[in-house]
């Protein structure tokens, strides 16, 4: 069996979560495992439930040897069920709770436990909401609920009242740089440590981000953001032209340029932690009054919860919209 068939495990920076609830004798029904977007939860959540759903686990591990683990490595454990949106950014809805609802009743079809990973949890609507409550206020013997979510408060109260919350943190910056490393040995040192500033110290997102090729399409934006402050294109070409570059990204991006530009404003800092913007952020800081920085940081932080919401938003008007906001700091005094 190669090593790709074998069960992936926690991440390094989650094996002291992982020893303490492993060494249990005996471990909730529910489960909410919550951090930062690309720290690994997910990966987190599936060793769990391959542990849980192992016959002879070995040093706090699935054997990947006994029958449950040989069905779950075939990829159709019987008692294993991941619930998860149709297509990816759209709402879990009722019917797959129903179904799960369906499969915690049912009797275990090995004789020992069910499992089931619901991700991304904050992707249920209202209705399915409710009717998981229903699941966790009557829970079935030996039958487990494992939620996985980037947005904890995005939650009702009631449902995360009724799971054991278990925050998985973000590594060390050594630590997630040598993961990374491993990982994508063709890249150089100083890319490794782009990616993983890109990816607010995630390094799983920093692998998704290279996989989308971000730091390309960063580098693009960046320079069509210095011509739109140069007046050399407007703010409905870009708008045009960035189809390529998802809405969370460039909301992030802006994030991280205006949290440079409020540090360099205050004195917090005395260089921008974002260099790819080379003299920009300094000009800006010195022009821009703080009260015009703080509307402008209000203004897109709301409107990045609308993104990450998956809101019905007009892209085209929203980016419109955003580019003239930034544009438009530069002529505050």
């Amino acid at each position: 069996m190669s090593a790709a068939e074998q069960s992936a495990g926690p991440c390094p920076w989650h094996l002291p979560v992982w020893q303490a609830l492993t060494s249990r004798a005996q471990q909730p029904h529910a489960f909410l495992f919550g951090g930062s977007a690309g720290v690994g939860k997910r990966q987190f959540a599936e060793a769990f439930a391959d542990w849980l759903l192992c016959l002879q686990p070995q040093g706090g591990r699935a054997c990947n040897q006994c029958r449950s683990c040989q069905l779950r490595l075939a990829g159709n454990h019987p008692d294993r069920l991941l619930v998860a949106p149709e297509e990816e950014g759209k709402a879990i809805r009722i019917d797959a709770i129903r179904q799960l609802t369906d499969f915690m009743v049912q009797t275990a079809q090995q004789g020992g436990r069910k499992v089931v990973i619901l991700h991304p949890a904050e992707a249920m609507n209202l209705n399915s909401a409710n009717a998981l409550l229903k699941s966790l206020e009557e829970p079935t013997a030996e039958t487990y609920l494992l939620l996985v979510t980037d947005q904890p408060s995005r939650l009702l109260p009631t449902i995360r009242s009724r799971c054991q919350v278990q925050t998985l943190p973000t590594p060390a910056h050594d630590q997630a740089l040598e993961w990374l490393a491993q990982r994508l040995p063709e890249l150089t040192a100083d890319q490794h440590a782009a990616l993983l500033l890109m990816a607010g110290g995630a390094p799983l997102r920093a692998l998704s981000l290279h996989a989308m090729e971000a730091a390309r399409l960063r580098g693009q934006v960046v320079e069509d953001v210095k011509a739109l402050l140069k007046s050399q294109k407007s703010a409905s070409q870009l708008a045009e032209s960035w189809n390529a570059v998802p809405l969370e990204l460039l909301a992030d991006w802006f994030c991280d340029w205006t949290l440079d530009l409020l540090r360099l404003k205050t004195g917090a800092a005395e260089e921008a932690v974002n260099t790819d913007m080379g003299k920009v952020l300094p000009y800006m800081a010195r022009r821009v009054p703080v009260a015009v920085l703080l509307d402008w940081q209000s203004w897109l932080l709301e409107h990045r919860g609308m993104i990450l919401g998956k809101a019905n938003l007009n892209r085209v008007l929203l980016l419109e919209s955003l580019l003239l906001r930034w544009k438009q700091l530069m002529e505050k005094r």
